[in-house]
């Protein structure tokens, strides 16, 4: 091998070396692909949930706690997104959108916001739905086209009136004089007409001068014989003309008067009462958790989306009464509501043949039951939720959520089961479904828990996914003391 080809090789490896250096921290940085984010992602998606009391759409008092914030693909709390001071979330003309199953049940204004118990909410007025605009039927549009061609407003065209020629008879009949061609003369169109500069006199001069027009304003000249007593010499006695007035100025003499005897209207004054200043609206609030509060999903979107109903359609009717009687008694057990089977009764030789079999006592009540099926995507299969909590006072009652999906062979699989004590909430706080919302904007629904405590309470997504409930986001805790437990 010669001097200039060991040169070469020394030269590519050195390159090859190079190269090898420079994507390596490449490659550790970057260990996957490495995608776009897609055009259709949103910018910003805020979600939110509507405490209200009183009927719907017309709340008493009401409030708007926000959850979640979607920027860039991630979710933000929306307790403390950008809040410089205000949270994004709970800024001032943020509008949402309030759901229910998926589907729009009115519209919800943010007008101010505050904290309550050291968590921000917003105030507002709940707006209904704009009312779609009806499209014209077609005989409107034409009974519109025929009036607009036969009314008298001025128009840009040449209207087509009876007794004219077309354009078609103009060009086709060549042989026809100029005047048989022109069309008609239109007696309703205004034309503009040259002044006649001519004399009834006859007079030859007066052809060439113009007349003076006697209702067209001139100026004159102020006659100086007349300036003292400052009028004009006009002939209109209409005239306006400026005088100048002949008070006397008054001194330049400064003077103090005092406070009592004043009685200038204008003055400002500093006095108790409302100011008369715009004054920043604070609408009813609602404090606490009441036990008639009602709950909806809030969603702002920049973007107008379709509407996608979480409502699972069964193909038969009995399987979903057959799903909630199975759920019922998982719960029953969850809680230690069934009761213990009694031992069978020993064997008697006088006993009666025809004696009737001991009917099973009822099943234990579910208070405050909530059973809802959802299909969170298009052609997936339902999703099961049941909530429901035992008698008694609040430290005595037990307090269960479910979450179950039916398998291939139609028995219930349960993904998720929380069963929570009144003694001890704060340790295991209580699940209480909102609603399903697509909090990611990918077409997929999300279920939307409430967790309350006896002290505090938080909300948490869950996404339904390959069989398994995974815990997407948890919001900030929010403090209510003692005073607003149930």
């Amino acid at each position: 091998m010669s001097s200039r080809d060991r040169s070469i090789l020394t030269i590519g490896r050195t390159v090859l070396l190079a190269v090898g250096l420079l994507a390596a921290p490449v490659w550790c940085q970057y260990p996957g692909q490495v995608r776009k984010s897609s055009k259709d992602a949103p910018e910003l998606r805020a979600v939110a949930v509507l405490e209200w009391t009183g009927e719907a759409g017309s709340p008493k008092t009401s409030r708007l706690v926000p959850v979640a914030v979607l920027d860039g693909g991630q979710l933000q709390d929306g307790g403390i997104y950008l809040a410089r001071p205000v949270p994004l979330a709970v800024a001032g003309e943020v509008e949402y959108e309030l759901q229910r199953n998926g589907q729009p049940m009115g519209l919800f204004d943010i007008k101010n916001a505050g904290q309550e118990q050291g968590s921000w909410v917003g105030y507002g007025a709940w707006q209904p739905l704009p009312k779609p605009k009806s499209k014209p039927s077609m005989s409107e549009v034409a009974r519109n086209r025929i009036e607009d061609e036969y009314s008298d407003r001025p128009v840009l065209h040449r209207k087509h009136h009876e007794g004219e020629s077309g354009p078609a008879d103009n060009g086709g009949n060549s042989g026809a004089s100029s005047t048989e061609s022109a069309p008609a003369p239109d007696a309703d169109r205004p034309t503009l007409h040259r002044k006649d500069t001519s004399s009834d006199t006859g007079d030859a001069n007066a052809s060439t001068s113009p007349v003076p027009d006697t209702d067209r304003p001139t100026l004159h000249k102020r006659d100086s014989s007349d300036s003292s007593s400052g009028s004009a010499t006009s002939d209109d006695p209409d005239r306006p003309v400026l005088k100048k007035s002949k008070k006397k100025a008054p001194e330049d003499v400064g003077h103090v008067d005092s406070l009592p005897d004043f009685t200038d209207p204008d003055r400002p004054r500093l006095q108790r009462g409302k100011s008369s200043g715009k004054e920043v609206e604070v609408l009813p609030t609602l404090m606490g958790l009441p036990p008639d509060m009602q709950q909806a999903v809030a969603v702002s979107d920049a973007k107008s989306r379709p509407e996608h109903p979480w409502t699972f359609s069964w193909a038969n009717a009995d399987d979903e009464a057959k799903m909630k009687s199975v759920l019922e008694g998982i719960a029953r057990d969850a809680m230690g509501l069934k009761p213990p089977e009694a031992a069978p009764a020993p064997r008697r030789k006088t006993a009666h043949r025809n004696a009737q079999p001991v009917e099973p006592p009822p099943p234990a009540p579910l208070l405050d039951e909530q059973f809802r099926v959802f299909e969170l995507a298009y052609g997936s299969g339902a999703t099961l939720v049941l909530t429901a909590h035992t008698d008694g006072s609040v430290n005595q009652q037990k307090f269960v959520t479910l979450i179950a999906q039916p398998d291939l062979y139609g028995n219930v699989l349960v993904l998720l089961k929380n069963v929570a004590d009144g003694a001890h909430l704060d340790e295991t706080p209580r699940m209480r479904l909102v609603d399903a919302v697509d909090a990611m904007a990918d077409n997929r629904g999300e279920l939307l828990f409430e967790l309350r405590g006896a002290t505090q309470r938080q909300f948490v997504l869950y996404r339904i996914l390959r069989g398994q409930a995974e815990r997407l986001f948890v919001s900030s805790v929010g403090e209510f003391g003692v005073a607003g437990r149930e």
